[in-house]
This record gives structure tokens, C-alpha cells and sequence, in this order.
């Protein structure tokens, strides 16, 4: 996956390197990020992210002034119990970039009223291996020049949608929490495999590899729907179509999505405070 270097920006401070914000420093200094560029301010750091700055090069000294770019990578609560805390880091040439579940683009504006503008980010964890999904919105003064760069660093660790604000706790609740429910359906059906008589050892790998291959299957045909995908391997009153009876009946798995999406989105609006 190729990006435009000089859409890189000169200075970039990570606030937070936890699995998220360490997720995407991996893969922007993997895809080209200068390391020099980048200073990590994280005063509970990892050994982990702490031996990868060291290997890259990234500065893990406070920050010293306003910087081009702000990625704020913290706990959202961190943010929204003092957010007065942050003003001094963010300047008028500085363009912030916030992963912060739930806190809005006028949160972020209150919290730091001198940053020239604000991008509200929702990556999920697949950004870790260039797979990710993110959805960007921002305010509406924002640059193209601006625009560029969050689109690089976004967009060098998988797909973007620029989308309206109103849309993001729903983008939360689907393609931010959404590798947890993939990983739970693997879950499930080594349980459900271990069940039905086979051994433990046996039924995580069989499920693992399926989860795996019907992921990497959707990715390489992308003009296809899952729908369609899924009508493909199911043969009309085979062993497929009497397992899918019960997914897709009233009680099945579309009822209690809706009501996991549902209850993901509440909780993402109450983290807006």
C-alpha cells in the first residue's frame, strides 16, 4: 500500500501509545513515516512500544512545543474529566487528530481551542496489520492540505470513509468494535465445533482457519456482497442451509447484532459526557 510522502507531516506527537495509537505508529513508520518526525508522549509506555521507538529512532521526550500534527490516542475518560489539561498542546498551525471514542468534534474544540483544526478518527484494530477501517470527519474549516495528511496516515494502515459527525457513534459500534464480535464468532463456533464431538485442539483450528479464509475470501472479491457470497455455498436443504435456518431465524444472529450495535452506540454517546 503506497502513500504520498509529501503528504507526511514534518512533526506528528502521538499522545497515547496503547494498542490503538501503538497499532498505527507501527504502521505509519512501516509505510514511510520519518521516526525523527515523531515524539511519543505516554507516561505509562510499554516495554513493547518502548524497544519499538527505540529501534525506529522516535523521541519519547515531552513535548516541546505545538506540533503539525496531534494524534490523540488516550482513554476517552482521560480526555473528558479534564479536558482543560490538554490546551497548551495544540497550536494554531497544529491539526489534531483524535481516536477518542465518543468525545465530538465540539468536545475537542472546547479541550483545545487554539488547535487550527480538528479531525475525529474511528480506526479499528486491523489498522495493526494495514487492514484497518477508518472513518475520519472533521470540522468544517479544514484544509485540503490538512485533509492530505490525515488521509496518509490513515490511509497507509488500511481503508478511509470521510463521513459526516452524526454517523461516527454507528461507525463505532460496527467497524470500531467490530473485530471483537469476528473474534467471538470464532469463539463460538470452536465451542459449538467441541460440542458437537470434536476435540478442543481440533475445533479452535478449524474454526480459526474458516474465520481466516472467509475474511481473506470477501477481501479478494470485493465487487462481490457477503450476501451473495454466502448464497454461493449454501445449496438448497444441505447441511449449510439447515445451520443458517437457525442463524437467521427470529432468535438468530441479525436480532441480536442489532441489539449489540444498538447498545455499542449508546455507549459510545455516553462516553461523549
Amino acid at each position: 500500500m503506497g502513500v504520498d510522502d509529501a503528504h507526511w507531516p514534518r512533526s506528528l506527537v502521538l499522545l497515547g501509545a496503547g494498542k490503538m495509537g501503538g497499532a498505527l505508529l507501527r504502521g505509519w513508520l512501516a509505510e514511510g513515516l520519518e521516526p525523527t518526525c515523531v515524539r511519543v508522549v505516554d507516561p505509562y509506555l510499554s516495554e513493547v512500544m518502548s524497544a519499538v521507538c527505540d529501534s525506529y529512532g522516535v523521541n519519547k521526550c515531552p513535548l516541546s512545543g505545538p506540533p503539525e500534527v496531534l494524534v490523540l490516542a488516550i482513554k476517552p475518560q482521560t480526555f473528558s474529566s479534564n479536558p482543560g489539561a490538554f490546551a497548551g498542546l495544540a497550536g494554531p498551525a497544529t491539526t489534531v487528530v483524535s481516536i477518542l471514542a465518543g468525545q465530538t468534534l465540539a468536545n475537542l474544540r472546547a479541550g483545545l481551542p487554539h488547535a487550527g483544526s480538528i479531525v475525529r478518527a474511528m480506526p479499528n484494530l486491523p489498522v495493526s496489520v494495514g487492514r484497518g477501517m477508518t472513518t475520519l470527519a472533521s470540522e468544517p474549516n479544514l484544509s485540503d492540505a490538512h485533509r492530505a495528511i490525515a488521509q496518509t496516515l490513515l490511509g497507509a494502515v488500511g481503508q478511509v470513509e470521510w463521513l459526516d459527525e452524526t454517523l461516527i457513534d454507528a461507525v463505532t459500534a460496527v467497524s470500531g468494535s467490530g473485530p471483537a464480535y469476528v473474534f467471538l464468532l470464532a469463539e463460538c463456533l470452536a465451542e459449538a465445533g467441541e460440542a458437537a464431538g470434536l476435540p478442543k485442539d481440533v475445533a479452535a483450528r478449524l474454526a480459526r482457519a474458516t474465520v481466516e479464509g472467509a475474511g481473506e475470501l470477501m477481501a479478494t472479491q470485493s465487487g462481490t456482497t457477503p450476501a451473495a457470497l454466502r448464497e454461493a455455498v449454501t445449496s438448497p436443504g444441505g447441511t449449510t442451509a439447515a445451520a443458517l435456518d437457525i442463524l437467521r431465524g427470529p432468535d438468530g444472529l441479525a436480532p441480536l447484532m442489532i441489539k449489540a450495535i444498538a447498545a455499542a452506540k449508546a455507549r459510545a454517546r455516553e462516553l461523549a459526557g
